[in-house]
């Protein structure tokens, strides 16, 4: 970024607030204000930005009382938001078995062994088969021969497929002739035989033990400890529950701070639970002091590209007879936008192929011009793979895409084999849709994805892998500047969650939301970016995570 050695401009002081502040946070700091684009300290009192200065006014709000938060020549940011994550399934994945990167079949099993205590069922997560020798769909033969008795069931990587053995099969009864389910397919063989794969709908079959409220507690509180860590202030929870929303909401307003939620959770209820939502609820709006709202209903239209449910408009390079799986028809998935939105329930629809975003998109339009909503900000969930001539119809009709920048660098080595090269132009094209003037946030999926939020901004900047190829990026007309990321990643994600009146900018009035890094982001070498350093993270001026 030209200039980002200069001497920060710190422009006239405030007037500064009576008494002393609660925090200070002092060194390069990056508003994303155009009034006021860089300083040198924020202060915080009772949550919220009272002061922004350079560093020597910024010590002069300090108090006995005071934490100062002082990063030398690191970088602070408005707080940074993973906008589509998985909170509950990134607490179940720190506790399950680790498959991601396994390199073949034998390192999965190798790994199940290790990591095996005797569960009644053996669950993992993150194999991805793109990465194994044939790069071919697993069968259970392999998992059935280490485990013969004792039910096993792994979720690829996406989280749109899943992996069992015979026991865990015959569990689920599933056998030669039962039908796929509407939306989801059960793999065979040339047999007949399921393979063990199970896609999309189709997983719904599993039956693995569901979580007790005791585990739900644990495992958010692990996931929140370790992405506070990791310098995220808040995320979108894409698929609540009903029994995860209860204890969002409870731990929300508990005045045990120990126990307090500390992150800002933006939820969106599973669509299994709109009918209910319609009938009985009204749709939350985030507040400056609150820690939870649910705000959305999350849909689908397709699945994932990884395992082929992405619906596409012409068939799969690599499966001619194969378009991927639409997850309802266009009637269906009107009438539940028509539901939602009815009820002021914002929509984020997950759409990954170019079918299913056209269809969302089709769908959002119908329901736009029907009940013209005053504030839709109705969102499309991955936008992947869309085609050319829908881009601009996003900034149209005002839909957010929503977007996870380290799904084109965990999948651009066989994406070009999924889709042939008529269809690379609109793949994880985030240039596009903001030259279309669309609103565009960024986040990670996690568990999908790591939380890791300099490995998102990492992969926005390059579009390479962590090794640094292919040099230059991967489709690199589609790179962002490191601010464009930063912004999409706290500003936008602010807006796409109805946060933007207190949060994604550094501002008088605002939020003290930071995310603060040992080093300047903007200066260092764009290939050391995934390796910065997160100092803190402040959730309204309370330092959550120190390093």
């Amino acid at each position: 970024m030209a200039g980002a050695c200069a001497r920060v401009q710190s422009g006239p002081p405030v007037i500064p607030p009576p008494g002393p502040a609660q925090t200070i946070v002092l060194g390069r700091v990056l508003t994303l204000d155009p009034k006021r684009p860089e300083v040198e300290a924020v202060a915080i009192e009772g949550g919220r930005i009272v002061a922004l200065g350079g560093r020597d006014f910024g010590l002069a709000q300090r108090g006995p009382d005071t934490v100062v938060v002082d990063v030398g020549e690191g970088l602070v940011v408005p707080g940074l938001v993973d906008a589509h994550a998985h909170l509950v399934g990134l607490g179940t994945s720190l506790e399950q078995v680790d498959l991601r990167g396994a390199r073949s079949i034998d390192e999965v099993i190798t790994r199940l062994r290790a990591a095996d205590r005797g569960q009644p069922w053996l669950v993992g997560r993150g194999w991805d088969q793109n990465l194994w020798p044939e790069a071919a769909m697993p069968t259970h033969s392999p998992l059935s021969a280490a485990y013969p008795d004792r039910p096993v069931w792994l979720r690829r990587v996406d989280g749109h497929a899943g992996w069992a053995n015979a026991a865990a099969m015959k569990a689920a009864g599933i056998e030669a002739g039962r039908p796929d389910p509407e939306g989801g397919e059960i793999l065979r063989g040339e047999d007949g035989q399921p393979t063990g794969v199970l896609v999309d709908a189709a997983m719904g079959l599993m039956t693995p033990p569901d979580p007790t409220p005791a585990d739900l507690r644990r495992m958010l509180a692990a996931a929140q400890a370790h992405v506070l860590e990791r310098g995220l202030t808040g995320i979108h929870d894409m698929g609540v529950s009903p029994a995860v929303d209860a204890l969002y909401r409870e731990l929300a307003a508990s005045s045990d701070p120990q126990e307090r939620l500390a992150l800002r959770v933006t939820g969106y209820a599973d669509a299994s639970w709109l009918p209910e939502l319609a009938d009985d609820r009204q749709p939350d709006r985030p507040q400056p002091d609150g820690r939870y709202a649910l705000v959305g209903v999350k849909l689908y239209a397709d699945g994932a590209l990884g395992s082929r449910g992405a619906a596409l408009l012409l068939p799969y390079h690599d499966r001619p007879e194969h378009h991927g799986l639409m997850q309802q028809d266009a009637d269906a998935l009107r009438t539940l936008c028509e539901t939602a939105v009815a009820g002021g329930w914002q929509v984020a629809t997950h759409a990954i192929g170019d079918a299913a975003n056209r269809s969302v998109l089709d769908a959002y339009t119908s329901v736009l011009d029907a009940h013209r909503p005053r504030d839709a900000r109705l969102r499309i969930e991955h936008a992947q793979i869309v085609a050319l001539s829908d881009i601009p119809r996003f900034a149209q009709l005002g839909v957010i895409a929503s977007m996870q920048p380290t799904h084109a660098t965990s999948d651009m080595a066989w994406v070009p084999e999924r889709l042939g090269p008529e269809r690379l132009a609109g793949a994880y094209a985030w240039r596009r849709f903001l030259h279309e003037g669309a609103h565009l946030c960024f986040g990670s999926d996690f568990p999908v994805e790591l939380p890791d939020v300099t490995h998102g901004l990492y992969a926005a900047v390059t579009r390479e892998d962590a090794a640094g190829n292919p040099p230059g990026g991967w489709l690199p007309d589609q790179r962002l500047t490191l601010l464009e990321a930063i912004a999409a990643f706290s500003r936008e994600a602010a807006y796409a969650g109805f946060a933007d009146a207190f949060t994604g900018r550094l501002a008088i009035g605002y939020q003290g939301d930071l995310s603060c890094f040992h080093e300047d982001l903007r200066t260092m070498p764009h290939r050391e970016l995934r390796e910065a350093t997160v100092a803190a993270t402040i959730v309204a001026g309370r330092v959550c995570y120190r390093a």
